[in-house]
């Protein structure tokens, strides 16, 4: 049971870093490599932390 849940919490954490790279285009960012990088990677952080950055990553995901 212990291996399901890490399997989908990796599962959860790819699709979002695979929606907002694909969506980035969208939001506010500047659109640097290092930025999409950085953002993409850090959004589980950065959702729960940052209002501007939750709306930004709704952005990205309505495409």
């Amino acid at each position: 049971m212990g291996n399901f849940i890490i399997f989908v919490l990796i599962v959860a954490y790819g699709g979002g870093v695979w929606k907002f790279w694909n969506g980035f285009g969208r939001t506010n960012f500047n659109p640097s490599l290092t930025n999409r990088i950085g953002l993409s990677l850090l959004w589980p952080a950065l959702f729960i932390t940052n209002p501007s950055y939750r709306r930004n990553f709704k952005k990205a995901l309505k495409g």
